[in-house]
């Protein structure tokens, strides 16, 4: 499979998790990091992509405890949330 269709692959799962929430987490994290990682990240992210997103928001949002073969700097990377972009006007009262 060549680089691109590749990529592209990745990133529609990446932002078709199935909820809004692991669509933003998941989707969010890729579209920030994914032009710096190497091979292995990519292997690392794309067997995350297999796992269920609520284990994966949890994960993320530290509710429920990380097992040891997702431990790592990427995860680190993952727990940050700072790469999720909130629509306009969310939070604001009307």
């Amino acid at each position: 499979m060549d680089t691109g269709s590749h990529l592209r692959k990745l990133h529609y799962r990446a932002h078709h998790r199935g909820t809004r929430e692991a669509d933003a987490i998941v989707g969010g994290y890729f579209d920030q990091y994914h032009a710096h990682w190497s091979e292995a990240d990519f292997d690392w992210f794309e067997a995350l992509l297999e796992e269920q997103d609520v284990d994966i928001m949890g994960w993320a949002l530290g509710t429920i405890a990380i097992p040891d073969r997702w431990q790592g700097p990427m995860m680190e990377v993952l727990k940050r949330l700072d790469y999720i972009a909130l629509p306009v006007g969310l939070g604001k009262a009307g």
